[in-house]
């Protein structure tokens, strides 16, 4: 695609699934394939820090209503740690502040990393994008100022040890939404007992996606724009994991008109779900309520007119 042409963006709904490369921001990647399909909007569902690379939905139109479900979905990750270093971002950013000697092995080292499986807290690092006062916690790091954060509940669904080379260490992990690998890498590295900081991360899949099926920049860039556009999965890809709701097609239009339907289940409960059509067309997101003795379908993020 010739990128020195002046771009006349277009309408586009959809979702890619993006391998981003080390060096550039998620914001830099997802302006990238923005580029590439002269979409008019963009939004991408879940940060890589520079140094990371991996699995990056990037949504395009309708699809970034949607986008919430891929930030709150659990998350994959093969993280390489430096063992024996301590580094004052937690990663390959920051200055090495302190060192240990490395006395482990495989069967340590798995032993530990059990300790970590389950329900726990963390404590997010200065070095983040979370914001104080409207300022990142980042910029208030670098000009040596720290401020208290509260920790927050995560969950390690798993974590094994890939290999473990001297001072290399490679681990896969499965985590909750809101977990910071690079802090997990300093714990693992604190219950060692020799320290340690993250070298590598590649995230491997998030929300059902996995970065087996994404595609890099230099690839996408190769393509016309009518075989990129094949790449592009519907916006209701985002919502797979929610329970489905199919409507009579006068339900329907109420609900697309912005209406709540009445809804007969077995298993009443408060719920967000995926709505369809009795045609097979995706509507939106709904959500179910009671009201009374009955159950109420009521709308959420919809899929605009024509859209669907």
């Amino acid at each position: 695609m010739d990128s020195s042409a002046r771009i006349i963006r277009r309408k586009l709904d959809g979702v890619l699934l993006l391998d981003k490369p080390v060096g550039l921001s998620s914001t830099q990647a997802m302006a990238a394939a923005k580029r590439i399909f002269r979409a008019e909007k963009a939004g991408h569902t879940g940060t890589l820090d520079p140094f990371a690379t991996g699995l990056l939905p990037v949504c395009f139109g309708e699809a970034t209503k949607y986008s919430r479900f891929m930030l709150d979905a659990a998350k994959s990750y093969r993280a390489t740690l430096k063992l024996g270093e301590v580094s004052s971002t937690g990663d390959t950013e920051g200055i090495i502040t302190a060192s240990g000697i490395v006395e482990v092995d495989d069967d340590r080292v798995t032993k530990v990393l059990a300790q970590f499986l389950g329900p726990q807290v963390q404590t997010p690092p200065m070095y983040s994008a979370l914001k104080q006062d409207g300022v990142p916690l980042y910029k208030l790091a670098r000009q040596g100022i720290e401020v208290k954060r509260e920790a927050r509940d995560i969950t390690i669904f798993g974590i094994h040890l890939v290999s473990l080379d001297a001072a290399l260490m490679v681990v896969d992990v499965d985590v909750s939404k809101g977990t910071y690998v690079r802090v997990l890498a300093e714990d693992i590295g604190r219950a060692l007992g020799c320290g340690a900081h993250l070298i590598g991360l590649r995230r491997t899949a998030t929300g059902g996606f996995s970065v087996a099926t994404a595609v890099e920049l230099d690839r996408l860039r190769a393509l016309s724009e009518t075989d990129a556009s094949q790449l592009l999965l519907p916006a209701e890809a985002l919502v797979a994991s929610l329970p489905v709701i199919r409507l009579a097609q006068s339900d329907a239009t109420i609900f697309c008109n912005g209406g709540w339907v009445d809804f007969a289940t077995d298993n009443p409960s408060a719920m967000e779900a995926a709505v369809w059509d009795e045609a097979g067309r995706f509507l939106g997101v709904g959500e179910t309520v009671q009201s009374g003795q009955t159950w109420r379908l009521t709308p959420g993020r919809l899929i605009a007119t024509g859209k669907h």
